[in-house]
């Protein structure tokens, strides 16, 4: 959004009095009213009157003189002025408005930083759900000595490394079982785990006898 850049009062009067003298209402020659009339008439602390004067003195517009006030000097400089005015507001501006937007963009970097960050962390953190372990079939053979054991009793874990998320016996398909579920010839073991694991398990279904 474009800011309106306020110039501050003793600029806004030495405008408004060049405007006046590049119109003619104070015509060359003519003698500006007292310091304090005019404080008066803005509405501000002389002080701010003799600012103003000052820097239309800088310019050749009017000349300041000691104990008699200021004389109307030229038009010309008057209306100069106005044209430096203009283009030094507009470049005040563009500055001020170059200064909000690299603030913003500075806000935006931030947050982008701040989301990226917090993006990874979630990624980390949820990376087991997003990005599941993989998933082993392991077949029990009917001469297995795990038949009839459970897999309480058989420490499958502890000795696999893997974890039991189902067995699928015929058409039927136990989820979760517990440690008390036991395993029959033919049924086949869905573990998650790494594929050491996986390879474990299959030692331990082929085995001669169970350890």
């Amino acid at each position: 959004m474009q800011q309106t850049v306020v110039p501050s009062q003793y600029l806004q009067i030495a405008l408004d009095l060049a405007g006046r003298i590049a119109r003619g209402e104070l015509p060359e020659g003519s003698r500006i009213y007292g310091r304090s009339v005019m404080a008066s008439e803005y509405n501000v602390s002389p002080e701010t009157i003799r600012r103003a004067l000052r820097l239309l003195s800088d310019m050749k517009v009017v000349e300041v003189k000691p104990q008699s006030g200021a004389v109307v000097l030229s038009a010309d400089s008057a209306r100069r002025y106005m044209e430096n005015f203009e283009e030094s507001t507009d470049s005040r501006a563009l500055r001020s408005q170059l200064k909000g937007q690299m603030a913003e963009y500075a806000e935006l970097n931030r947050r982008m930083a701040e989301t990226v960050t917090a993006l990874i962390k979630s990624r980390e953190t949820f990376s087991a759900a997003n990005e599941p372990f993989p998933n082993y079939e392991v077949p029990v053979p009917k001469d297995s000595p795990l038949i009839g054991k459970s897999i309480g009793a058989l420490k499958f874990w502890q000795s696999t490394g893997g974890t039991i998320v189902a067995i699928r016996r015929g058409q039927t398909v136990i989820l979760s079982p517990g440690p008390y579920a036991e395993l029959y010839a033919g049924d086949t073991i869905v573990l998650v785990g790494s594929p050491s694991a996986a390879e474990a398990a299959h030692r331990l279904v082929t085995a001669k006898e169970v350890l």
